[in-house]
């Protein structure tokens, strides 16, 4: 895009998800249940409290941040009550808490699961592939999606997941420039944890061609929580995934 330049500071330039296609959405209510444990949740929890539709109701549920190494029987260390809910949205730091999901989803009746991996050590294979089953003999749709900022409306049919990733995962900007550099930003979808916003505010005035190689340092800046270990189906650790995911937004948006 080449709009006419026009001289705003920076917060007006940075066009979020608070713009006209709220307004065309339905006045149903989404609840959500988020199960955090520390700081990764509470991050990402905050970001969509504070830029996600008004007519979402999220509460949350802290789960035990220590459980023993191994857990005959996860119903001890389920809550005695829980909410209501359409969307489960997971986001434990250990094992432990993963394999409550199934309880979770059970006693919250909760219509289909989000549960992230940005730290395989949170959710191994072997124990996702448990909890898919699990969910599918209770009808509860799931996504699984590695990393969360790599979420896309197309993980699953069901309407819920949908919704939540209309906004909230796979990066997708528009980018207005003049004479070269960026004059205004609009996410159309932001990671869940809150850089797309970080990295847009700090691209403003950049020049195009240097915008995708600062949007992978600024996404090691903000900083990205995902695991640093070397992931075998990428052969790349998840931070340096999340960041390409970061970069190839800010070059889609640039391509004419």
């Amino acid at each position: 895009m080449n709009k006419k330049y026009q001289r705003k500071s920076v917060a007006d330039r940075i066009w979020c998800l608070e713009f006209d296609s709220l307004e065309k959405l339905e006045e149903k209510i989404m609840h959500i249940l988020a199960v955090i444990q520390g700081k990764y949740g509470q991050r990402i929890v905050h970001n969509i409290r504070l830029h996600g539709p008004k007519n979402w109701e999220i509460e949350e549920w802290n789960a035990p941040s220590r459980f023993p190494p191994i857990i005959d029987d996860p119903e001890e260390f389920l809550p005695q009550k829980l909410p209501q809910t359409d969307l489960l949205l997971c986001l434990g730091e250990n094992t432990g808490a993963a394999e409550l999901i199934p309880g979770l989803a059970k006693m919250s009746q909760a219509k289909a699961v989000i549960a992230p991996i940005d730290n395989r050590d949170y959710l191994p294979d072997g124990l996702k592939n448990q909890i898919k089953g699990d969910l599918e003999g209770s009808g509860v749709d799931y996504a699984f999606p590695l990393p969360f900022c790599s979420l896309t409306e197309k993980a699953s049919g069901d309407e819920y997941i949908k919704e939540f990733a209309r906004y909230f995962g796979r990066p997708r900007l528009a980018i207005t420039f003049h004479e070269g550099r960026i004059t205004q930003i609009t996410l159309e979808r932001e990671a869940p944890c809150g850089s797309t916003r970080f990295i847009a505010e700090k691209l403003i005035e950049l020049k195009i061609e240097e915008a995708e190689k600062k949007a992978g340092l600024l996404h090691h800046y903000y900083p990205c929580l995902a695991s640093r270990k070397m992931d075998r189906k990428f052969g790349d650790s998840l931070l340096h995934k999340s960041a390409d995911i970061a970069k190839q937004a800010v070059r889609e948006a640039l391509v004419p």
